[in-house]
């Protein structure tokens, strides 16, 4: 006779364990001490076997009569119910114990192993810190893309959405790779695209103008201070890479008789090394340094020990005290002023300019091509625009002045630009290191 709701509450135990039958191998086990036991009896292979499915109340009558049918199905296609179960809670056990910072403190170690920049696996560890504590212990497979959202929105709500945005998109790295190494089914954090305001694109702050980019290479000049400080900020205008690359120059990667510092991979942004040529004024700079630092690692070593390079806001300080605000110049702001001012030169380039800048090209065989086919010009034009900042600082560039005389355009320029083509169609007097030509322009 099948079992009601009612007979299953009511049973009361005896003195000893007995079970109360509801059919298909389903019974109640009640025991002495007041425990009611759902089991279910299988045959698998000519052996009887016992499954449970846990206690009443927590399984109604109705949950054990479906646990008792899965079990039965379970059994028909030859599978063992209380192994796939033993199995079950070993995987469950796995993936509790692999939490979101457990596999993302692995992908980590992962990014090292191969390679990664230091400064990019620190960011990585920072972002795990920001996702939080609590967030971090969760498992991974259990984390749904409401969840994520509920911690990103923190930060969204500071107005960080750079940070909050970067933030989704690392989540989404340790998701993939949960799944790819069995820890996780999806990735939530890839539903999240479109949910989170992005911010608008930001450019760093950097002087442009000639004249003031001048007034602002002899404030390096005249600067006081730490002497790896004043040569780093020579340096950079020259080399105008980025500044944790500048900062992490070592010794090893300069070779003075070829006029080259060569970069590796592990210190580069877009994972590939990059050579810059070096100009005398470059090299003289160097020279300098390495009476101080040379018998140490870096170029640019800390104040405080040499075994570190400067810090990160060094430079960005140091131009703060010279009177620069942070909405004028940066120190990555020196690469901007030498993209804008030697694409204005007319002279080079534009794609020798963006492999000077290690800016990645699209496609692996034209980014061979210009590894190789530019470096005889951007060895040229590393010189020139040393020349250039050398006539800027001594105040030898005066902005464009233009004026009418009879007929002529009257234009004073710095020797360093030479050939020049301009939007107009008039004979023009060119000012040339002291010497008045004509050219007929463009």
């Amino acid at each position: 006779m099948a079992l009601t709701d009612t007979a299953v509450r009511n049973a009361k135990p005896k003195s000893k364990p007995y079970k109360i039958t509801d059919g298909q191998g389903l019974y109640l086990l009640v025991n002495p001490g007041g425990s009611k036991l759902w089991r279910v009896k299988y045959r698998l292979n000519g052996v009887e076997r016992k499954l449970a499915l846990g206690s009443y109340p927590e399984i109604t009558l109705a949950e054990a009569r479906s646990a008792r049918d899965a079990a039965r199905r379970q059994v028909a296609h030859a599978v063992d119910p209380n192994a796939a179960k033993r199995q079950a809670r070993i995987e469950a056990s796995i993936r509790a114990s692999h939490s979101f910072a457990s596999v993302a403190e692995e992908l980590i170690e992962k990014k090292t192993r191969e390679g990664l920049a230091e400064p990019t696996l620190k960011k990585m560890r920072w972002f795990v810190k920001l996702l939080g504590r609590d967030f971090g212990k969760r498992p991974i497979a259990e984390i749904t893309p409401q969840e994520l959202l509920h911690e990103l929105r923190k930060h969204e709500r500071r107005g960080r959405l750079d940070t909050t945005n970067l933030l989704r998109a690392f989540a989404s790295r340790v998701f993939r790779y949960g799944v790819a190494t069995a820890r996780a089914d999806r990735d939530p954090a890839q539903l999240l695209i479109g949910a989170l305001t992005t911010a608008r694109v930001k450019h760093f702050p950097a002087i442009t103008d000639p004249a003031a980019f001048g007034a602002l290479l002899r404030a390096i000049e005249d600067y006081q201070g730490d002497p790896a400080v004043i040569y780093a900020l020579k340096l950079t205008p020259h080399v105008f890479q980025r500044p944790g690359e500048i900062r992490h120059m070592e010794w090893t990667e300069v070779d003075f008789d070829k006029a080259v510092w060569i970069i590796p991979e592990g210190k580069m942004k877009m994972r590939q090394p990059h050579s810059v040529p070096l100009s005398r004024q470059s090299l003289a700079i160097l020279a300098d340094m390495r009476s101080l630092s040379g018998s140490g690692r870096y170029v640019f070593p800390s104040i405080r020990t040499r075994e570190r390079p400067l810090s990160e806001n060094t430079i960005n300080a140091s131009l703060r005290r010279m009177g620069f605000p942070k909405d004028q110049m940066t120190a990555h702001g020196f690469r901007t002023s030498a993209s804008s001012l030697l694409n204005e030169s007319g002279k080079w380039n534009p794609d020798a300019i963006e492999r000077a800048l290690a800016h990645m090209v699209a496609g692996s065989v034209r980014r061979i091509y210009n590894q190789s086919a530019y470096w005889r010009e951007r060895v040229a034009m590393a010189q020139w625009w040393s020349d250039y900042l050398d006539e800027l600082r001594d105040g030898g560039n005066v902005p464009r002045q233009q004026e009418k005389i009879e007929g002529w355009s009257t234009m004073t320029t710095p020797a360093p630009f030479g050939e020049l083509s301009y939007g107009f169609s008039m004979r023009t007097k060119m000012k040339h290191e002291g010497n008045w030509t004509t050219l007929s322009a463009r």
